[in-house]
């Protein structure tokens, strides 16, 4: 019996830890590299294990950092059981698509590139949109949040609500080998306490063995409230000078959370009623409509908005654009509009035409509502870049930049400290997806409980 970690150890992102259990072997989530194209390469090397022998994945939620890598699984040869809960396995499908659809735009582009340097090579994507639709064939039972299920004979494993995004889980798996019985628990990304829409994440049981993230190991955040007052000011102080607000918004439970937080400003008239929004990404417009699908992930008052028939994401003048075309004539708007657009991190997507036509415009703003990895366009404007590369131009950084922490979906220290308290007195605790100063500060904190910080593909004994 033992663990191994091929994912998130020593970073922030590619989740991705296998267990083995007698004849067994289960993976738990199987993410995506993001950040600088340095990583971004990496998510075609091999995976650290053969796909071929894997008989589950147990998928935590459906971000990409956590499913992104599935339809390569299934390319490489994985034939098992894919189980998560409905909410995940409904936006995993959208997260993957949408990851296809842009890998075959940028295989495309630089094929195009290629032939003008005189090279007949084809450059093909990581995955493709076919590649998505055999994953989701594998995608099997759907798990209840609470409900232990037998997987197979030795392994069970019960889906507890982390509050991180919509049907996000922590797992825990109860693993019987011979006479060995060990319960091992998977945080996943836990959710902060006090935000909308989703529940808190529910109080872990105890085990064993723990698996723990840490991606806010070594800080707090802001409380929610003077974030949401942070953001109404900065929206009025840019409406003021007479600019955009450009809002970098992940597509799933940011974006649904700005809305509601946009329409309760509204309706208590500390911004405008009539105030432009434009949710300038299709995937943040489909993933709405999931959340919608969804009622049973909800808080309590999340659920009577509902039942009074008030949507929690609609707004008087909430515009969608799905199309390219509609995005570009965004960038006609002079003043006065609020544009939410992908990708959180600034790594593509509609945002960064956005940026290129108002970053450079000291009347408009930039916020941040959201983690920036190491190496992507976000972490430069928010360390304090003076200028910045988008689609091969320097563009100066006049606009005013906020950064509102309070509105992360990761727990922080405190709640992560909180966390483990309940989890009793593990033998072993290992902290993955943390930048390096996150992971050695939790690990201090956690004392005297051992801790390991992995190393990608190392293997440890349970």
């Amino acid at each position: 019996m033992h663990i191994e970690f091929h994912g998130a150890a020593g970073g922030v992102t590619a989740s991705c830890h296998l267990i083995e259990v007698a004849d067994k072997r289960i993976l738990v989530d199987c993410g995506m590299y993001q950040g600088s194209r340095e990583l971004e390469e990496e998510n075609a090397e091999p995976f650290g294990f053969d796909p071929e022998t894997i008989d589950y994945v147990l998928l935590t939620h459906a971000h990409l950092d956590h499913c992104g890598r599935l339809p390569l699984l299934v390319k490489r040869g994985f034939r098992g059981e894919i189980l998560t809960t409905g909410a995940s396995r409904d936006l995993a499908k959208l997260v993957m698509m949408d990851a296809a659809h842009l890998a075959e735009e940028e295989a495309r582009r630089k094929t195009h590139q290629a032939r003008l340097a005189g090279s007949k090579e084809t450059i093909e994507p990581l995955y493709s949109m076919l590649d998505v639709f055999d994953a989701l064939d594998y995608f099997g039972r759907r798990i209840d949040y609470n409900q232990p299920t037998r997987i197979c004979k030795g392994i069970r494993v019960t889906f507890i609500d982390a509050g991180h995004i919509l049907g996000s889980a922590c797992i825990l798996l109860h693993l019987h080998e011979e006479s060995r019985r060990l319960k091992l628990l998977f945080s996943g990304d836990l959710g902060n306490k006090g935000r909308p829409i989703l529940r808190d994440p529910s109080r872990p049981p105890r085990a064993d063995v723990v698996v723990m993230e840490a991606t806010y190991g070594n800080r707090c955040h802001k409380p929610v409230p003077p974030s949401v007052e942070e953001l109404y000011r900065a929206i009025l102080n840019t409406f003021e000078r007479g600019g955009n607000v450009i809002i970098p918004t992940f597509a799933l439970e940011r974006a649904q959370e700005i809305l509601y937080f946009l329409r309760e400003g509204i309706e208590q008239k500390k911004i405008p009623r009539y105030l432009p929004v434009f949710l300038d990404s299709p995937m943040a417009i489909s993933a709405t409509e999931i959340f919608r699908r969804h009622p049973e992930c909800y808080d309590r008052e999340t659920c009577t908005l509902f039942c009074e028939g008030n949507d929690p994401f609609d707004l008087p003048e909430l515009h969608f654009t799905r199309e390219t075309a509609e995005s570009m004539r965004l960038n006609q708007i002079d003043s006065g509009a609020v544009i939410m657009a992908g990708s959180g991190m600034c790594t593509g997507g509609r945002v960064r035409h956005h940026l290129k036509h108002n970053l450079a415009r000291p009347e408009c703003s930039v916020i941040f509502v959201g983690y920036a990895a190491r190496g992507t366009l976000a972490r430069a404007i928010i360390d304090g870049a003076k200028t910045v590369r988008i689609f091969g131009r320097e563009i100066p950084v006049n606009a005013s930049i906020y950064t509102i922490g309070g509105f992360s979906a990761h727990a922080d220290q405190k709640e992560l400290l909180a966390w483990h308290r309940h989890t009793g007195t593990p033998r072993k605790t290992f902290l993955v997806h943390g930048e390096n100063a996150a992971l050695t500060t939790l690990a201090e904190k956690l004392q005297p409980s051992p801790v390991e910080i992995p190393r990608l593909h190392q293997i440890y004994p349970l």
